[in-house]
């Protein structure tokens, strides 16, 4: 039961579930629909990945200080990881994006050169998913959403 108690993996856990929660609103703010499927969708803004780490880690710093090993080793990992969202995923991402084009530009040259039986368009092509990482922006505001959330939830909670 020592779990429950753990403050900094509930910080972690509930900044994950609010920044993939706040997805919905905010998309539905810029284009008028509303997408549920967010809740669940990687990338998209804030990031979840670094309102985790940054939770976590102001958590550690809460729980053990900012001069204990144990915060050295989260804040690191919470680097490499929004670096790692802005970075690798990100370009995993603009990849996704070129390969997409690439298929549907094939499918139409394939369907100028002869005639296919009539299928439904989704049977005919397989989208890779294109959103895996985040703008720098989203990175920040992610890693924002996750430092003031454990520290809202360490004043209502731990004080």
């Amino acid at each position: 039961m020592e779990l429950l108690y753990n403050f900094p993996l509930l910080a972690s856990l509930a900044a994950i579930f609010f920044a993939q929660f706040v997805k919905v609103p905010i998309y539905f703010i810029v284009s008028r629909k509303l997408d549920w499927t967010l809740i669940t969708s990687t990338g998209g803004m804030p990031s979840s990945h670094s309102a985790a780490v940054t939770a976590l880690s102001t958590g550690v710093a809460l729980d053990h200080g900012l001069d204990s090993s144990i915060f050295a080793i989260s804040a690191v990992f919470a680097i490499i990881t929004m670096f790692d969202a802005t970075g690798v995923r990100r370009h995993a991402g603009e990849q996704a994006t070129v390969l997409n084009q690439l298929v549907l530009d094939f499918n139409k040259f394939v369907e100028e050169a002869k005639v296919w039986p009539k299928k439904a368009e989704q049977d005919k092509q397989k989208k890779l998913k294109e959103l895996l990482g985040h703008q720098p922006i989203e990175v920040f505001f992610g890693g924002l959403t996750g430092i003031l959330l454990a520290l809202l939830l360490h004043y209502i909670f731990v004080m």
